[in-house]
């Protein structure tokens, strides 16, 4: 039987970064979920599907298969039996994933093919809705949150590093915005599951929160 863990949270809150650090650790599958989303879109490119053509992208989903391997500890992305992990990290793919993610077929298809990974491997996923509807099942649940404060400044650092401009008052706003965004979204909003527990990462440095679930995935075993 395989096991599943479940990450959510809101914007900024390390989600990504922690989940593959304990993927690493616990030799689990991460899940990446945007690369599942750049495959589909590759995918639409490869068919001449433009963005708007929302009939065609719904009919074309049922006809891909998207899973997620690992070879010598690096990801990759296998659309139809092929890999395309080198070919789905251009600006292109990704404005055309953006475009696709919002097509709710899309991300039904994209979900079923989540849920089938999960039941056959050990996999840990994050996003806004993994616990509460992709993965209702996961044996373990975390709620992964961080003050609008906290996840500000971290993004702020993060693009002070690369060079980026930015306003710790706008990036702030901006994560508040989107909290709300999700939070209110028709479909699958994010909240979290009764049986997930709450992991407030505020005063917590990354590894300690690694660390923390995994602790919490070991009491579970």
């Amino acid at each position: 039987m395989s096991y599943n863990i479940a990450i959510d949270g809101p914007a900024g809150a390390g989600k990504s970064t922690i989940a593959k650090q304990i993927a690493k650790k616990l030799n689990f599958i991460y899940v990446d979920t945007g690369a599942m989303y750049r495959a589909m879109a590759f995918y639409m490119i490869q068919e001449n599907i433009k963005k708007e053509e929302y009939e065609k992208i719904e009919a074309a989903c049922e006809k891909v298969d998207i899973t997620i391997t690992y070879q010598d500890g690096e990801q990759q992305v296998i659309l139809n039996g092929e890999n395309v992990t080198g070919q789905i990290r251009t600006e292109e793919v990704g404005k055309m994933a953006s475009s696709v993610a919002v097509n709710k077929k899309v991300r039904l298809k994209l979900v079923d093919l989540q849920q089938k990974l999960a039941k056959s491997a050990d996999v840990i996923m994050d996003g806004r809705d993994i616990g509460t509807y992709v993965l209702k099942d996961a044996q373990v649940k975390i709620y992964l949150t961080a003050s609008s404060t906290t996840r500000a400044q971290r993004r702020f650092l993060e693009l002070k590093e690369k060079g980026i401009p930015c306003n710790l008052d706008d990036i702030e706003a901006d994560i508040i915005a989107r909290d709300k965004q999700d939070m209110e979204r028709e479909f699958a909003p994010l909240c979290q599951a009764k049986d997930a527990i709450l992991l407030d990462s505020s005063d917590m440095n990354i590894d300690q929160v690694v660390n923390e679930i995994i602790d919490i995935y070991e009491k579970t075993k």
